[in-house]
């Protein structure tokens, strides 16, 4: 039987963390920032935690098991 194999586009944007929760980096800073504020900016740059019912989904293309 073969190894299961990582999901690569998964690979590169999300991260497991110890607690076994799933990091991922938040939306909305790659253009069109001279009209957002820089508090709001300042919060994107931050990791945001995936919900419970996504995370499975996640885990399994990362091959956490």
């Amino acid at each position: 039987m073969p190894k299961m194999k990582t999901h690569s586009g998964a690979k590169k944007r999300f991260r497991v963390t110890a607690s076994g929760l799933v990091k991922c980096k938040r939306a909305g800073m790659r253009h069109i920032l001279t009209k957002k504020s820089t508090k709001r900016k300042r919060n994107l740059r931050k990791m945001s935690l995936i919900k419970k019912t996504e995370s499975y989904r996640i885990k399994r293309m990362l091959v956490v098991a």
